[in-house]
Order: C-alpha cells, then structure tokens, then sequence
C-alpha cells in the first residue's frame, strides 16, 4: 500500500513480499510502486502547495503539534511494526525510535515560528531592504531501511514546518511506519497532498521521483554510492539536493580516558541497531597503554550483549535487516579472518539466545549476527577503510595523539566521530581537528532535535534536524523597496543622463 493525497492506494508495480528478518515469517504482500505511482504522489503534492504555503507560520505549528499526538497515541503500535520489518529489538523501538520521533515533531512545530534572516535596515540609500523565508515547492526525498520512522520523521518534518509539500519514498522492506506517519498526519488535520508516502525500489520509483520535473529539491538518506547517483540525476535538471551518507565512525580513546567508560560507550555505540547506523563507532583507535585493557573489557561485554527474539524485553540486539545484508557483513568478517586478524568475539552467526534456548527460525531463513571485536589488521584493510553496517568493532593501537588524529582523518567518510578523554585540551583539539559532522566526547550516538546533523567528506552535505535544517527547505529572497520621492534616482546617472 502507498499513500497520497490523503487516502491509501495500491501500487502498479511488481509485487514485493514483506518478511521477518528476525524469525523468517512472511509478514505481509503489496505491489510496489512504480514511475506511474510517483507521477500521482507528485501531482498530488503539487495541488496541495499553493493553499499550504499559505499558511501562517502558526498554523502549520499546530498541525505539527497534533501529528506529535497522534503519534503518540500510537506509540505502542509503531514500535511493534517497527520492530517486526526491520528486526531490531522491541526495546530500541519503543525507547529510541519512536520517543524520538515524536521529539522530532514537537521541536519543528516550535521551530517553524522562528524562521530567521538578517534584519531589514537601509543597506542604499532612501531605501529599504529586507529577506523574505519561502518554501521550495514540491520536495521528493528518500529514507533508508534502518530507522524507517526516524529517517521519515527527519525528512518530513522540517520540509512541512517551512511550507512545502512532500513525496517521501521509504525502502521496500520496510514501509509500514511511514505510511502510519503519513495517515496520522492526514489524521491531525494535514490537507489531502502535504504528506505522501510510496514504497518501491531505488531504480525505478527512487529514479522517478528525483527526476520528476515538479520535484524541486530531493534528500537522501543511504549509501554514498547511491547518493552520488542522484547527484548526478538532480544536476540533470538543475535542482538542489541534501545527502546524509555512509560513515566510517572513529573512536579515539586517548592515554588518560576513563577505560570502564569508553569500553561502555564503544559496545553501546557499535552494536546500536545491530551496527546498522551511519554514526555507529566503527574504528576503534585506541593508546597503546591501554589496547589490551580496552579490547579484553569490550570482548567481555559484548559476550554478554544478548541477541534474541526482539519481541522479548530483555533482548539487547536483535537481527540484520535481510539475508542477503547479513551475508555481505559475514564475507567481510570472514575475509579479515583469512588475511590474519584476530577475531576477539563474534564473527559467527548464533543459533542461540544467551539463555542457550533457540533464536527463532534457522540460520538460513532468519538474519542474526553475533557482536564482533576484530584486531591485529593495516589500516589498508577492507574492514578498516568500508562501511560494513553491522555488528562490527575493528580496534588499532596509537602511540600519540597526533598519529590518533592522523587515524581519525584517514577516512573518505566524516559523518561522526567520538574521543575519549578527560582533559580540556585534547578535548577541544579532537573538536577541532577531527573531520566529521558531530564530535562526541566522552560519549557515542545521542542525536537530539535541537542540534544539527549531516557529514562531511564523502558523507554527503546538508542538515537534518535543528534549525539549520530550513538551510535546505527553503529559499531566501531579498526584498527592495525604493522610498525616493524624486524620480530621478542619482545612480541611473551611470547608464544614462538625459
């Protein structure tokens, strides 16, 4: 199913299966939507843009305010479905994705009050200038399968609070929340058009929607490979982009960093989602001093990390998102274990709980992976250097703190990076030199509303969330009004004198 212009429809594309990852059941069929289907979600966004670009500022803040109850009243209910498509744990849905979601809503419904610009003053005289805030259009955008509600939340949320309408195409495998988002918006009193939701594939419904003629500007959440494409088919008709990208996250754990903390932070910060997050710590780059102590306590508690059943509370981690993603993650491990590094934990797919008892299903039908600590590689390694989005630490010893920043930057990525230190000094140093949209310190994954979020580098360009999101929905226009009572103005002098 896909939803536009204010009501459900079923696709005209291929048919799709939605399947369990976490217990290989079938959890549902649909038709996908295909380049008819976007020429629909886009018209009908189109219709909507004048009447809502005419609202008030205030107005659009209190639809923003009832979809955040809406969506509360169906917390439970998004996080269940959340859970069931992607396979991450009951417990991250309904503590993390969700909760965050509705955080979204409420700061952009506050946040769309409070467009800024630069003050009207005379800048020539007799005369007064002023900007003018203005929404782009019809805005098409992108969100991956890893947090389907956030990243819809994320690609929503500012684009409506600045007055334009959307087509959001979700990933195939995962429709189900945005399409409650987009039925909850129409709910809250959103007009037929504003909110359209459409699930399909990259190649065709992703491609339609980006060259659309009446789609003014496209953001994108995925691979850096991908976004590079849609660069290219945006550049095409001229239209502007924002692209949140792969990441290959450092960890820098300098020689006076609290280790019980760090190896916390580093287990937490690796296996959030089941590693698939762009932000997620990745390389661990660690003093040399304490690389023994650090990588022993993380091997300790990520054997204790319990994968399972994500419907059970006390599962920590549950699935990769598909077969096929968990194949790709094991090739990877497996290729570093052939070329020589150490394994620490992990590097095996479970059959089991840490109760001993049967994870669900069976290793050929469901997507588990167990938490992975890998060292001994060259910073050439494949499992350095490639975003692997999984349940993978790689750890690399340092011997000073120039060499630990040098490590840091020795990444195409700079979406997020983290240090661990308890002195002001190497504190705002890794602030200030290490190459990445968000610095950590001391800490590894909180993303709040109020701050902005984007990369660096290959990680693409743009913000999501906080106010320097309306950087990318919206336009800014100056505004000229002559006050010369005389019609004769004395700089026309310069093109003629008569």
């Amino acid at each position: 199913m896909h939803y536009w212009n204010g009501s459900y429809h079923e696709g005209s594309g291929r048919p799709f299966t939605l399947v369990n990852p976490a217990t290989g059941e079938t959890t549902g069929e649909y038709t996908l939507a295909n380049a008819a289907d976007v020429n629909e979600a886009v018209a009908s966004a189109k219709a909507a843009y004048p009447a809502f670009k005419a609202l008030t500022p205030g107005e659009r803040a209190e639809l923003m305010l009832g979809l955040a109850t809406q969506l509360e009243a169906r917390a439970d209910e998004l996080a269940e479905l959340e859970s069931m498509q992607t396979g991450k744990s009951i417990r991250l849905a309904k503590e993390f994705d969700v909760p965050g979601s509705i955080d979204n809503a409420k700061f952009f419904a506050g946040a769309a009050r409070q467009l800024t610009g630069l003050a009207a003053g005379t800048y020539w005289e007799k005369s007064t200038s002023m900007t003018r805030r203005e929404p782009l259009g019809v805005v098409g955008s992108i969100a991956p399968w890893n947090y389907p509600l956030q990243m819809a939340a994320w690609k929503i949320f500012p684009a409506v609070a600045a007055g334009n309408t959307i087509v959001l195409k979700t990933s195939e495998m995962t429709p189900g929340t945005s399409l409650i988002l987009a039925e909850a918006a129409t709910a809250a009193g959103f007009a037929p058009g504003v909110i359209n939701v459409i699930a399909g594939d990259g190649l065709e419904a992703g491609e339609a929607l980006v060259t659309h003629p009446d789609v003014v500007m496209s953001s994108f959440t995925g691979s850096t490979k991908v976004g590079r494409r849609i660069m290219e088919l945006a550049a095409a008709k001229g239209s502007r982009v924002h692209l949140e990208l792969g990441g290959k996250a450092p960890f820098v754990v300098f020689d006076d960093a609290d280790i019980e903390a760090a190896a916390r932070g580093a287990v937490a910060g690796s296996l959030i989602n089941s590693g698939q997050d762009c932000t997620a710590a990745t390389r661990a780059i660690v003093a040399r001093e304490h690389f023994t102590a650090f990588t022993d306590r993380v091997t300790e508690l990520m054997d204790g990390v319990r994968v399972g059943n994500p419907t059970d509370p006390a599962t920590d981690m549950g699935s990769l998102i598909s077969l096929t993603h968990r194949s790709r993650v094991a090739e990877v491990v497996d290729r570093a274990r052939e070329s020589g590094a150490r394994i620490h934990c992990g590097g095996t797919i479970p059959t089991t709980n840490h109760l001993g008892e049967a994870l669900p299903g069976n290793t050929e039908s469901t997507a588990y992976y167990a938490p992975t600590l890998i060292s001994g590689i060259d910073t050439d390694a494949e499992v350095w250097r490639e975003e692997i989005f999984g349940p993978v630490l790689v750890a690399l010893a340092f011997d000073t703190d120039d060499e630990a920043i040098e490590l840091a930057n020795d990444t195409p990525y700079g979406l997020a990076a983290s240090a661990w230190t308890t002195t002001t000094n190497r504190t705002m140093r890794a602030a200030a030199d290490i190459e990445a949209g968000c610095v950590w310190i001391n800490e590894h994954i909180p993303i709040v509303s109020d701050m902005p979020h984007g990369g660096y580098k290959a990680s693409g360009f743009g913000k999501d969330m906080s106010q320097y999101s309306f950087d990318e929905y919206t336009q800014v226009k100056h505004v000229f009004i002559d006050q010369h009572e005389d019609p004769h103005h004395e700089w026309q002098d310069t093109i003629f004198t008569s």
